[in-house]
């Protein structure tokens, strides 16, 4: 908990400042909250989330240094300090991460894990550019690289169950690698670059649909078919994202670059954390976390409010479709957050309530046998 803190009130302050960039009430109005509103998200909210669950599978103390330093600086961002701190303490997050995987690729080398070091290298690569001084418009590949590399890996590493062939593992890790090759191509070379980006995700994107577990797990129940649910529909946003940069390319700002930016971080990755959230929480903080249809609630908003903003909104051009969903995007995962700590808490009192009722457990003595001790 004390690790995930920092990456909650990250998450909190980067809705606040979604809501300052549409131009609706936002309960702060820090001057700096909309420059940094899209690192804090990334880095400071899914970098430390990430950091801290394979802190976790590393089980070593050093491990704790990339969400420590990801945490402190979504903090340092958030404070009256100069902005280099927060956006060195980024760097020293990222650092520290690509330490923890090498450590991890020691102990058991796999295409899947490869796949999480790429996007970990992109990881590093976004904080130093944006510590630089680089536009974020420019950064923008590199934040997505990195989650889409990452969510690709561990997908990858539980597609593996279904027995897949070393061949089909070798080809989505080429994928992978063409999309940190076309993310580099994309900074040094927009026109050509973007595109390429584009392709290469389509590409991945379509290679993981057709092995990702998910796919049959739509007709199944309760959890696995919500999750399953949840990984398509992130899956369908990471398409769109693809589509825009290969047929339109380098959009710095307006409404395509908007409805990549949605496409990517709301509906690609807030659908992948909202899928994965009830399995990964309860492994990071050892505790369980009973699932409930009501999960599917804010899931189904988050879509379909994304839905009205990137249509009506970024594409139509209607700002009060623009306003309404993205305000109801905050709404989502903000219900999201509370139904989620709301089953923490349940999960934690039954499960102290079977150890008291395992501690209060007595086992009775054996009958004495008169005749035995005799």
């Amino acid at each position: 908990m004390a690790f995930l803190l920092p990456a909650g009130i990250a998450l909190l302050a980067g809705l606040d400042a979604a809501l300052l960039l549409l131009g609706v009430p936002a309960p702060l109005t820090l001057d700096r909250l909309p420059e940094v509103h899209g690192a804090l998200l990334v880095l400071g909210f899914v970098g430390t989330v990430i950091a801290l669950e394979r802190a976790v599978a590393l089980a070593a103390p050093a491990g704790f240094l990339a969400p420590a330093a990801f945490g402190l600086g979504a903090l340092a961002l958030l404070s009256p300090a100069p902005m280099a701190v927060g956006q060195g303490l980024f760097v020293l997050g990222a650092l520290a991460q690509v330490g923890v995987y090498r450590a991890l690729w020691r102990r058991q080398e796999s295409e899947a894990l490869a796949l999480q070091v790429l996007g970990a290298v992109l990881a590093l690569g976004s904080a130093l550019l944006w510590w630089a001084g680089v536009p974020v418009a420019t950064v923008l590949p590199w934040f997505a690289g990195f989650l889409v590399l990452t969510i690709a890996g561990e997908r990858l590493e539980l597609a593996r169950v279904g027995s897949l062939t070393a061949g089909t593992e070798r080809g989505v890790l080429a994928l992978g690698t063409t999309v940190l090759a076309a993310v580099a191509a994309a900074t040094l070379w927009s026109e050509v670059g973007h595109p390429l980006l584009g392709l290469a995700l389509l590409a991945l994107v379509t290679r993981l649909l057709v092995i990702d577990v998910a796919r049959r797990l739509v007709r199944s129940t309760g959890l696995p078919r919500y999750m399953a649910w949840c990984l398509l529909a992130g899956y369908a946003w990471l398409l769109v994202a693809g589509g825009i940069w290969l047929l339109v390319g380098f959009v710095p700002d307006g409404p395509g670059y908007d409805a990549v930016v949605h496409a990517v971080f709301l509906g690609f990755t807030l659908s992948m954390i909202m899928a994965h959230a009830p399995v990964i929480l309860p492994a990071v903080l050892g505790t369980p976390l009973p699932y409930s249809p009501a999960f599917g609630v804010p899931v189904v908003l988050l879509h379909v409010s994304l839905l009205l903003r990137v249509a009506g909104g970024d594409l139509w051009g209607a700002t009060w479709a623009l306003q309404v969903g993205g305000a109801l995007n905050v709404v989502a995962v903000l219900t999201f957050v509370v139904l989620a700590a709301r089953a923490g808490i349940v999960g934690a009192r039954r499960a102290a309530g079977r150890r008291r009722a395992r501690a209060g457990a007595v086992t009775p003595l054996p009958t004495p046998d008169p005749e035995g001790a005799r």
